[in-house]
């Protein structure tokens, strides 16, 4: 009986032995398990070329987002995994290797030949390290490598503000081979999926109306270096600056027009709006480098400052027309008027009864007023001849309808303001619809 257990044991060892051996081995991978049997003849620093053809690395790039785009130094940050795919027909493929892939060691790419891409554009590249190194490596049953990793880029991007705010701007990620040629490498992009963009990338000013792949190989001194890109093509929003720089100073233009009589106001009005439309100006610039060539809201916020400008020089010409003119009488009683009324009312505040019994050495006072009236009585006015001309001709009377200088420098003064406050919004208004039609392509 024992020696019946013994031999079924034994059996059952050497069924399930090799099996267990292979799994542990499967597990158990090293590095020189994918090496050649004659490990010198791997050479990490020349590419994996096969019948003299350049060894191709395909790309993929996924952008998980989009963020921090700084005008003034022209950068921008963006969030992607990078994969990198290529065919090494050196390596030899670990034993009893049954799925489609094998996950491998990343250290290892310290020992195998991998592409040296660099991205051209980057000011910085952070590696993702939480919570563990966000990168891997596999390798396919057909010698097939792929490398993803996880990036946080700060790329450059040249941007052009000559028709700022209603510009678009073009940002790119480029990727270029560092030390090989087109003779040994050339990258080409994933013909399956070479790109994919999150959809709910939002930002704040920009709206990205189309992303796409390109080729950007370059040709230097020391010869041809393989390039792809990312185009992102982003779109100024127009909302903020419409509500924030165009309506306020088409208002701040328009609301100006005063009476000339009211010069105060409009003198203070028109400085006050000078100095608002600098403030606007300069708010307006804020977010971009100083630029040496003019911008489209430069020329708009110049073209209002301009008519700020006329319309306080039309004010001025305004008052030289005017002269010295008094201003017109509102027809209330004068000074001397009031001094009358009040001489009169002293005068007549007597009553009947004084002024019955009032006496002056034995004259009564009302016969002291009948002698003053007899005395101040008016005399006979002596008709005076009109004048007359050379001819001997009476000259005609003045005209009392005719205008007085001072009322044909009113009128003119007043007839120019007319004119200005029709003339000048009229041309404000031309203006801004062909500025609106030469940039209504770009809304």
């Amino acid at each position: 009986m024992i020696q019946r257990i013994f031999s079924i044991v034994l059996w059952l060892l050497i069924i399930t032995g090799p099996s267990e051996i292979g799994a542990e081995h499967q597990t158990s991978l090293t590095f020189n398990d994918i090496l050649p049997e004659d490990h010198k003849s791997y050479d990490k620093m020349r590419p994996p070329k096969k019948e003299g053809t350049p060894t191709t690395v395909f790309f993929h790039v996924t952008v998980m987002g989009l963020d921090s785009i700084d005008e003034t130094s022209m950068t921008y940050a963006a969030d992607i995994f990078f994969a990198q795919t290529w065919k090494d027909h050196r390596l030899r493929l670990p034993e009893n290797m049954t799925s489609e892939y094998r996950l491998l060691e990343v250290d290892w790419l310290k020992h195998m030949w991998r592409p040296d891409s660099f991205f051209k554009n980057a000011k910085s590249v952070t590696f993702q390290t939480m919570t563990i190194p966000n990168h891997y490596m596999w390798l396919y049953k057909d010698k097939t490598i792929l490398y993803m990793v996880k990036l946080t880029l700060r790329l450059s991007c040249a941007m052009n503000f000559v028709i700022y705010p209603h510009d678009t701007q073009e940002c790119k990620l480029q990727m270029e081979s560092l030390s090989h040629t087109t003779d040994d490498m050339i990258f080409q992009w994933d013909p399956d999926v070479p790109l994919v963009v999150d959809e709910n990338i939002e930002l704040p000013q920009l709206a990205l109306v189309k992303n796409y792949t390109a080729d950007c190989t370059q040709v230097y001194s020391t010869g041809n270096f393989t390039c792809l890109e990312v185009v992102f093509v982003l779109k100024r929003r127009l909302g903020y600056y419409l509500f924030h720089t165009y309506v306020p100073t088409c208002l701040i233009v328009i609301i100006f027009w005063i009476k000339p009589e009211a010069a105060p106001a409009r003198v203070t009005l028109g400085v006050t709006s000078l100095l608002t439309l600098s403030t606007q100006h300069a708010k307006s610039q804020a977010s971009l480098p100083p630029v040496s060539y003019l911008k489209a809201v430069d020329a708009f916020m110049s073209v209002c400052t301009i008519f700020v400008f006329m319309a306080l020089m039309e004010y001025c010409l305004v008052n030289i027309v005017l002269g010295d003119t008094p201003p017109p009488k509102t027809g209330g009683p004068n000074k001397d008027d009031k001094m009358y009324e009040r001489n009169n009312l002293s005068r007549n505040s007597f009553t009947k009864r004084e002024r019955d019994n009032s006496t002056d050495g034995g004259v009564p006072w009302i016969q002291r007023q009948e002698n003053s009236m007899l005395l101040n009585a008016p005399q006979p006015v002596v008709p005076v001849p009109p004048p007359v001309t050379a001819a001997g001709a009476p000259e005609k009377p003045a005209d009392p309808t005719k205008l007085t200088p001072a009322q044909i420098r009113l009128r003119r003064a007043i007839n120019i303001d007319r004119f200005s406050r029709v003339f000048f919004p009229f041309l404000f208004t031309v203006l801004n619809c062909a500025y609106w039609y030469m940039f209504y392509e770009y809304l």
